[in-house]
């Protein structure tokens, strides 16, 4: 885990293959992951390079997977998922036998869907003219009813029923039309026929199948009677504009009886044809879900080595093939491995040859790491990537990021909850990745577990501090104040308070976190626990800067840059520790020297005034005195304004040195590599303090100093942003940390306000009433501490921790002006692919 702390050491090699061994070789560096290859034809174009007709056929091969899978997924069958180990990259070879396999299958498959659609319309027409068959019969026979006479004469008018004292023979065709086309189809038929028809419809109760779309749609079946070819013809055309079917229908009784028993004998014979196409169909499917994994596993991983193989160039006598790579130092003898076990695979008696090469360019940034760390290193890759070999802040995430989002989120209870909910994401973690869930909002709380079981873990410890459990407290050890009041003055009294100046307290604090009596002292409960939780922010605040700072002497150090630590480093240790580390030192000495009866040199008599509480100065007041340079002019009556003997004296020389260390930080760096410019003028050599910063660190390349081409008055410029940046900062981030009170008081009182306006009446509720009662309202309450109080905070609280880190502690020490190390590895290559056809 070396590399945790700093990304891995990287060289780049050239790799010599010969051109038979070439795909079994990538192939097993595939499998290894620790080598990403350069594009050395990038002004090739992609249909131009060696491998374009593998990569070709591969998409080939992918587009019918893909037809198979959504044939199989149509069918519902499941997909045997690889049991094991995935399988090996096929062998060049092996492509002719997947891409005949593949070949058959779809044509098969085609060949059997052709065949079954065919069958399927067949059978769609047998059951409409069924339904026709049936439905004309009925209408036939409610035209021979004398009592419809009236509406026939009506629609057709009595001229066309009568010709010669004779009735006419009417013509008619009868159809099925989808349903939702039967009003228009009805006003078209009156509007171009001016009513010289007679409609008549009845719906198909069945949902039918479209044999081209697998779809259910429901249809209607209708009779159109007419006189006269001219209304034939145009009838005609209106069913055939709104695509209805027209079917033959026999006049007589009688052979419409005979033809739809010649219908009904078809149809069954259609069934029993169309089962067996099924069951075939069913059987194709059956034995290509099988392996259809491992047939796009194995796909994949082809393409993804001739899409590798693309990126090597042709040496001049075509039988060699060379590549320029990124690998870890430390697995230079794992890839020596991996490379001569291709060699053996392919039969070659060429040794692949590996070599070191020496560059000016910077390495990509890779950071080693597991299950548990990658959330909190993918946290810092979201400000930036490190600068190759710099800093990583990840291992120092791991326990900071939780602990400053418990200092804001501090409660016993619903930190409980956030643990519970981490810790069944961890113990359920391989069923869970087995489920493959889609939701990308689950993805990212599942992603971040060990994140979130922290979390709760740290906000469960900062609740115990706080002694804060659902707004309520835990009387654990017992109170160090006595009972000061009685009955009558609880029950008449809405607002309590304490006061810490009066015999009531005695004088032992409680053994951990906060007093519980301190709950009923609703009057100067939020002044004291404001003032405790303002003191914590700063310290700690003041603490994780410093902490960043010591960070970037650690990177001068690597990176052997002597002059940054002179002055960049030693002048900003300086001006944090003299002025905000000094205010911090303060706070401890307010604690320790001022209480309510003992003096601030350890006196127990009571009667001294300077002793008391009251006498205690203001912290804020003392540190704006200090750097204006003032003292307190009305002091309180017999009260000492400062804390310990000498206090004003030394209080103005911290800030004389503070106001020292800007002029060094902002001329000391230019300075220095101005007269390094000059010295070497004369010699013709590059000035040595920009070797300095240009330096290597254990023989391998480091980030390339911006100076060495600057002008000196832009390198002037360029350290005076960082400078001003730098003073301007520590006063805003230092304050910046009053967050972690600020989001502690507002989550403390919204569980608060909770706990008062619903759980509290429900609880003070009493009979059968008040028991269902408290039902509903305990109810709402969980509701409101799961949505708001937990996930809204909880994600308000992240925000805040993530700008916490990226803002005030990485400024101080972390670049982020890397760019990834991004290996050939067919793990990811087929993670992606799985994620892309979700």
């Amino acid at each position: 885990m070396g590399s945790l702390f700093r990304s891995e050491e990287m060289t780049l090699c050239q790799l010599f293959l010969q051109s038979e061994a070439a795909y079994a070789c990538v192939s097993e560096l595939g499998e290894l992951g620790l080598v990403q290859f350069r594009d050395l034809n990038p002004d090739v174009n992609a249909f131009q390079r060696k491998f374009v007709n593998e990569v070709r056929r591969c998409d080939e091969m992918e587009r019918k997977l893909r037809y198979l899978e959504k044939e199989i997924r149509k069918d519902g069958i499941p997909m045997l998922e690889i049991p094991g180990e995935c399988p090996e990259a096929p062998q060049p070879r092996e492509m002719i036998d997947l891409e005949a396999t593949f070949e058959k299958l779809e044509n098969e498959l085609r060949e059997v869907n052709q065949n079954a659609e065919a069958l399927k319309r067949n059978y769609l027409e047998l059951t409409e003219l069924k339904h026709i068959l049936r439905k004309t019969q009925v209408f036939f026979d409610e035209m021979a009813d004398p009592s419809r006479e009236e509406e026939q004469v009506t629609l057709l008018g009595e001229e066309g029923l009568m010709a010669g004292g004779q009735a006419l023979k009417l013509g008619f065709v009868a159809g099925v039309i989808l349903r939702e086309r039967i009003p228009a189809f009805e006003r078209m038929l009156w509007r171009a026929c001016r009513g010289n028809v007679f409609l008549r419809q009845a719906e198909i109760d069945t949902p039918l199948e479209d044999p081209s779309s697998s779809d259910q749609v429901y249809k209607s079946v209708f009779i159109i009677f007419f006189q006269g070819d001219q209304l034939k013809t145009r009838v005609k055309k209106i069913c055939e504009g709104f695509r209805a079917t027209l079917y033959p229908c026999p006049e007589a009784p009688a052979d419409r009886r005979e033809m739809a028993m010649g219908v009904m004998t078809r149809i069954e014979d259609l069934n029993t044809v169309l089962g067996q196409t099924q069951d075939h169909r069913h059987r194709v499917l059956v034995a290509a879900a099988k392996n259809i994994r491992n047939w796009f596993v194995k796909v994949r991983k082809i393409k993804a080595i001739y899409h590798t193989l693309n990126l090597f160039n042709l040496d001049v006598t075509q039988k060699c093939l060379i590549a320029e790579c990124w690998v870890p130092a430390l697995d230079m003898e794992t890839i020596q491995l991996a490379l001569r076990r291709g060699t053996e695979r392919s039969g070659s008696s060429v040794p692949p040859i590996l070599n070191r090469m020496e560059t000016l360019e910077d390495p990509p940034t890779y950071n080693r790491n597991n299950k548990f760390t990658i959330a909190f290193q993918n946290l810092i890759y979201a400000y930036g990537v490190a600068t190759y070999r710099e800093v990583n802040p990840a291992p120092y995430t791991i326990i900071t990021f939780p602990f400053l989002f418990a200092v804001m989120f501090g409660d016993l209870g619903h930190g409980a909850l956030m643990a519970i909910f981490g810790f069944w994401m961890c113990y359920k973690e391989k069923p869970l990745q087995a489920k493959k869930i889609d939701s990308e909002i689950w993805n990212i709380f599942f992603g971040g577990r060990y994140i979130i079981l922290l979390m709760g873990l740290f906000s469960m410890y900062t609740g115990l501090i706080y002694n804060d459990i659902f707004s309520k407290s835990l009387n654990i050890f017992g109170s160090s104040w006595r009972n000061n009041y009685n009955i009558s003055t609880l029950e008449t009294n809405k607002l309590l308070q304490l006061n810490p100046d009066s015999w009531d307290y005695l004088q032992a604090p409680y053994p951990f976190g906060i007093d519980p009596v301190w709950q009923l002292a609703e009057a100067n409960k939020i002044i004291f626990m404001n003032a405790y939780k303002m003191k914590i922010s700063i310290i700690i605040g003041v603490f994780h800067m410093l902490f960043g700072v010591c960070m970037s002497l650690w990177n001068h150090l690597y990176f052997k840059r002597r002059i940054s630590i002179y002055v960049e480093f030693i002048p900003q240790i300086i001006f944090l520790t003299v002025l905000f580390f000094y205010m911090v030192l303060l706070m401890f000495m307010k604690w320790t020297f001022y209480g309510a009866t003992i003096d601030h040199f350890g006196s127990q008599e009571p009667d001294i005034v300077k002793s008391s509480g009251f006498c205690a100065p203001s912290i804020l007041i003392t540190f704006i005195n200090m750097m204006l340079f003032k003292t307190d002019e009305n002091p309180r009556t017999q009260c000492d304004p400062t804390m310990y003997p000498g206090q004003i004296g030394l209080q103005k020389f911290f800030v004389l040195v503070a106001l020292v260390c800007v002029p060094v930080m902002l001329f000391g760096k230019p300075y220095f590599i101005m007269q390094e410019r000059k010295k070497r003028a004369l010699q013709g050599l590059q000035p040595l303090a920009e070797n300095a910063e240009n330096g290597t660190a254990g023989g391998a390349p480091v980030p390339t100093s911006h100076h060495q081409d600057e002008e000196i008055s832009e390198v002037f410029i360029h350290q005076a942003i960082h400078t001003i940046e730098y003073v301007l900062g520590s006063i805003s981030h230092t304050a910046s940390y009053l967050r972690l009170w600020a989001l502690s008081l507002a989550h403390a009182q919204l569980a608060e306000v909770a706990w008062n306006m619903l759980l509290r009446k429900g609880l003070k509720s009493a009979g059968y009433e008040g028991g269902v009662f408290l039902y509903v309202v305990f109810a709402g309450w969980a509701a409101i501490s799961v949505s708001i109080l937990v996930l809204m905070e909880g994600l308000s609280a992240f925000l805040h921790t993530l700008r916490l880190h990226w803002v005030e502690f990485q400024s101080k020490f972390y670049a982020g002006e890397g760019y990834l190390f991004q290996p050939f590895s067919f793990e990811v290559i087929l993670d992606s692919a799985g994620q892309a056809e979700e």
